[in-house]
């Protein structure tokens, strides 16, 4: 587990550098919010320079013109709005408008689920993913590989992130957090082995696909124990509540193929009542061969 939180920051610092490039992207530029503080110029005009605050309407007051709605809108779609109106109200023949955001109205980003310190961290321009998943200490151990970005103010088509295990791909996948979003990070999908296998428990299924076969599964368990019946283990289906008899046997030697768990299922590997005797048998045999070879040396 530490080797994952070590592999998280390390990431999270490569993005950090490159970052700067990543969001000058017109693609994950920020769009405009009310509340936020505009910087307008026109070139050669230093007497059109303004700073204005968006309103709760989502318009910008404009020296000359009054009024122009740049709400959801880039900065840079904020500047072509206002250049036009300037044209339209016969202001100005030819401006070259420009538009910065001075100040965010919302100045944080909220982390919840399976981070290991969720809450919400001041954030004032967009940054890259990583860089912010590092800023709530990580993911923990049961986190999901799938991560979601609400926008601010757009709950309805929410960003998918996958946390590869690959530095190069982690880093080149990365999306921007902008400030005022949420990151969501479910709790990865738990499989339980039980019965007579050497490590029953529950098992996280957090790989880079958060996926994990029946044998995967087995195998974090420890595999199943001598005295154990494999050729009628059972596993149960939480999805549609389902319970089917398997021969682990059969799928070990390759006689059937193994095939993937989904979360919440439960194997269940029996106790063999048969080969618990005969091993007990074998043992005992063997400890009175071994005491038997012991008086008779003497």
């Amino acid at each position: 587990m530490k080797t994952c939180s070590i592999s998280m920051r390390i990431l999270a610092l490569v993005a950090v550098i490159a970052g700067t490039a990543f969001a000058q992207s017109p693609k994950n530029s920020l769009l405009i919010s009310p509340g936020d503080n505009l910087h307008i110029t026109v070139l050669d005009m230093p007497e059109m320079e303004q700073y204005a605050r968006v309103t709760d309407a989502g318009d910008v007051p404009v020296q000359g013109v009054g009024n122009v709605r740049v709400v959801d809108m880039s900065p840079a779609e904020a500047a072509s709005a206002i250049h036009d109106r300037f044209l339209s109200s016969h202001f100005l023949n030819h401006p070259q408008v420009s538009v910065v955001v001075d100040q965010y109205a919302t100045q944080e980003v909220t982390l919840i689920g399976e981070i290991k310190t969720p809450g919400a961290y001041p954030i004032a321009t967009p940054r890259p993913i990583l860089d912010v998943i590092a800023l709530g200490g990580g993911l923990t151990e049961f986190a999901d590989r799938e991560i979601l970005v609400e926008r601010h103010g757009d709950q309805t088509n929410p960003i998918r992130y996958n946390v590869s295990n690959n530095a190069k791909q982690a880093i080149k996948e990365q999306v921007l957090v902008n400030p005022g979003d949420t990151v969501v990070v479910a709790k990865a999908g738990i499989v339980y082995i039980l019965g007579d296998v050497n490590r029953p428990g529950g098992y996280t299924m957090n790989n880079n696909e958060s996926k994990m076969s029946l044998l995967e599964a087995l195998s974090n368990a420890g595999g199943a124990a001598k005295t154990a019946k494999l050729g009628h283990a059972r596993l149960l289906r939480k999805s549609d509540q389902t319970e089917t008899e398997i021969s682990l046997g059969d799928i070990e030697k390759g006689k059937r193929p193994d095939f993937a768990m989904s979360p919440g299922d439960i194997l269940y590997v029996p106790f063999s009542y048969a080969k618990n005797l005969v091993i007990s048998s074998s043992a005992g045999i063997a400890s009175a061969a071994g005491t038997a070879a012991v008086y008779a040396s003497h």
